[in-house]
């Protein structure tokens, strides 16, 4: 993987410009198919935690209360998991290959998502996403895009294992 999120690997009847440039737009059959891209590292706070629970209303002891926390299986707080998929949604956003293609972006239509390990405040998570399906629909004027988002943390435990569908338009015919 290089350094600078780009990633390794090919896509068939890919362009040679997938590695998406700050400046270019990409479209549904531009997406590099089984090329990963990794992004950078993010330290969760004790404040992300805090403001995930006023935000999302979920004062689960297990996220909340350290003396409960720590008379359970994990031994101590830990992060919500919807909070760690939430900043790993974040974390993909800045990767190059999706700014380039967030204008032909037409929304997410499903998530599937295990969590498999606890992410504990401190804890430095990461994000390698992998374009791994891409299917045309009938009208021939978007695509459905299968990503797979693992989440690794600090030690390289996957800690979330994720898939994520997006609806994106597909190259408008020329002179349109």
């Amino acid at each position: 993987m290089s350094a600078d999120g780009t990633g390794t690997g090919a896509g068939a009847g890919v362009s040679a410009s997938a590695g998406a440039s700050q400046n270019e737009r990409l479209y549904f059959g531009d997406l590099p198919l089984d090329k990963t891209f990794v992004t950078s590292g993010r330290t969760i706070t004790e404040a992300d935690v805090v403001a995930f629970a006023g935000l999302s209303g979920d004062y689960n002891s297990l996220h909340v209360d350290e003396t409960f926390a720590a008379s359970t299986p994990f031994g101590g707080r830990i992060a919500h998991g919807l909070l760690v998929l939430s900043i790993a949604s974040g974390l993909s956003t800045r990767l190059p290959v999706l700014v380039a293609l967030q204008p032909s972006l037409l929304g997410m239509t499903e998530v599937t998502c295990q969590w498999l390990a606890p992410v504990r405040i401190g804890d430095t998570v990461r994000v390698e996403l992998t374009f791994t399906a891409a299917q045309l629909t009938r009208s021939g004027t978007r695509g459905r895009v299968t990503e797979r988002r693992v989440v690794l943390n600090q030690d390289n435990v996957t800690v979330i294992d994720s898939t994520w569908t997006l609806l994106v338009a597909a190259r408008p015919p020329a002179g349109e």
